[in-house]
């Protein structure tokens, strides 16, 4: 189990791992960093960045070189779908009362009334609050589940659900939240930090691409470093 004493390991460690990928290894860096762009760019469609990540995930030590192209291709791939199939019920949250809302607003006789507006705004509102409370707790399983695919290498380990709980288990259910407290809150500080660099005209720009890629090496390192922390069930 990961005890409070531990997740300051948790996060050294990850640190580390991403300072040996990157620090002096300037070539990886960059072409990283155009990986995240092409990505980025092609909105996901070649993603080769995430394919990177996956294998971050898988806990490869040391950080593994940018090689294989094919396999990165694929399994950014299979990154993207899981992603969207655990976004499945976010969606249709959304979709349901945004669809209560816009029947709401076009049923409406008096569109001029506020009441007819207030309704479908609070249906629009529930919607949106309600979402985000299902994804907060899709989140907590799904990033474990893509862990346990980059581990396995296995599509269908994201939804053997048995084995996932059974592994959370292990760890101690509020154990893995914390640790994924701790690591939205850092998310939370790096999206404050790039957004003041941000300000900075061109340079700022050129700096958060590179902090990019540190950030998503250090976050998948930091789930890996978690999962890991106890063995998996058989």
């Amino acid at each position: 189990m990961i005890s409070v004493m531990d997740y300051g390991n948790l996060i050294s460690g990850a640190f580390g791992y991403t300072k040996e990928a990157l620090w002096g290894k300037w070539g990886r860096w960059l072409v990283l960093v155009i990986l995240s762009l092409i990505q980025a760019f092609t909105l996901f469609l070649v993603p080769l960045w995430s394919g990177y990540i996956v294998r971050v995930l898988a806990g490869e030590r040391p950080a593994p070189d940018v090689e294989g192209w094919g396999r990165l291709f694929l399994d950014g791939w299979k990154l993207n779908i899981i992603t969207l199939i655990y976004l499945i019920p976010v969606i249709l949250v959304l979709a349901v009362f945004g669809g209560i809302a816009a029947i709401s607003a076009i049923a409406a006789r008096g569109l001029d009334n506020p009441d007819v507006w207030a309704s479908a705004v609070a249906a629009a509102a529930t919607g949106v609050v309600i979402a985000a409370v299902v994804w907060v707790i899709i989140s907590i399983i799904s990033m474990f589940a893509i862990v346990r695919f980059a581990h396995t290498g296995s599509f269908l380990q994201v939804f053997s659900f048995g084995a996932i709980f059974r592994h959370i288990g292990r760890i101690g259910w509020g154990s893995w939240i914390v640790a994924v407290i701790i690591l939205a809150l850092i998310g939370l500080a790096y999206a404050v930090v790039t957004g003041l660099i941000t300000t900075i005209p061109v340079v700022g720009w050129i700096v958060n691409l590179f902090l990019g890629v540190v950030y998503g090496i250090f976050h998948a390192r930091y789930l890996a470093a978690a999962y890991e922390s106890v063995p998996a069930p058989g």
